[in-house]
């Protein structure tokens, strides 16, 4: 199997896309029709014992025809209680009070996607990456691109203030707020959904706050503090991605897409200096130094070299 995942920004073309911030340049050959995600397409779904239908590699794109497909319909039971923050279930779309407005902002609800103008059949949105295995919403609150954000908060490795490089590259050694999640116990970058109506930026410091800081449990006076830090550092972030996501949770019929931003403290005397409690959806936090050592969750390693390659870091 295949272990590139070709998925960033991009448009339906056959040109080089080019991804520009303050400090980088990536020229990437991404020809999205030909994106290729793995772990979603895991044998199993999370958080269930649902087997996805096996999808080799060739036949992941929509476009090659497959008459023998025939994936298991799943969507979490939790997700039939209708909880305000997720999308009603259906089988028809006849079923809906209201049609939800695919491709477009619905209400508060952002349905449109950072990378294409996603197909729509029979009523049902189709993942533009391709088959999964799996129809239905899984675990996903929303039909379609759900919207995340990633707030990936970095500094460099330091020894009596002196900043420490790696002895084989000789570059300097960067660290990243890692978190291990809860429901799976992979390390991975804090980060969450959007909330309808909800600007990036809000929602990056947001969930910084709630799984890296326990901002939610702290005292109004350290919680303050906190704050003020974390606006200070997160007004200078850089675009490190924008699209669409190789997540387990992904299905046929809803995917996670996210915006990835770099927020780096480079004297470590901002962020870089706050205890860190873990709190929220994250079972522990920490420092992590960055190397291709690293296994994260989804396509997190991928998102966290890119850092690197940004910061001209050890990798």
């Amino acid at each position: 199997r295949k272990s590139v995942m070709r998925l960033a920004t991009v448009r339906l073309s056959h040109h080089l896309h080019l991804f520009k911030s303050a400090s980088v340049v990536f020229v990437l050959p991404m020809d999205f029709r030909k994106c290729l995600h793995v772990k979603a397409r895991g044998e199993v779904y999370p958080g269930s014992e649902t087997q996805r239908f096996p999808v080799p590699d060739e036949k992941v794109d929509w476009a090659v025809p497959w008459a023998d497909y025939k994936p298991v319909n799943y969507t979490a039971p939790s997700l039939f209680r209708r909880p305000p923050w997720a999308d009603p279930p259906y089988s028809d779309e006849g079923e809906l009070d209201t049609p939800l407005k695919f491709n477009y902002l619905d209400g508060g609800v952002d349905r449109t996607s950072h990378i294409v103008s996603y197909n729509v059949v029979n009523g049902f949105p189709r993942n533009p990456c391709g088959r999964t295995g799996l129809r239905g919403r899984g675990l996903l609150g929303r039909w379609g691109p759900n919207h995340a954000a990633d707030p990936i908060v970095t500094r460099w490795k330091r020894e009596a203030g002196k900043t420490m490089t790696h002895s084989h590259s000789g570059k300097p050694v960067l660290q990243f707020v890692a978190i291990r999640r809860r429901d799976n116990e992979e390390w991975a970058i804090p980060g969450g959904m959007i909330d309808p109506g909800e600007k990036v930026s809000v929602t990056l410091r947001r969930e910084f706050g709630e799984e890296a800081l326990n901002s939610l449990q702290l005292p109004e006076a350290e919680r303050q503090e906190m704050k003020l830090l974390i606006n200070s550092l997160f007004q200078a972030g850089e675009m490190v991605f924008k699209g669409y996501v190789d997540d387990p949770r992904n299905t046929d019929n809803a995917w996670i897409e996210t915006v990835a931003m770099n927020f780096h403290d480079e004297q470590g005397d901002s962020v870089g200096k706050l205890n860190l409690q873990a709190g929220d959806d994250a079972g522990a936090v920490k420092w992590m130094d960055i190397n291709q050592r690293q296994k994260l969750y989804a396509s997190h390693t991928t998102l966290i070299h890119q850092v690197a390659q940004m910061r001209n870091a050890h990798w």
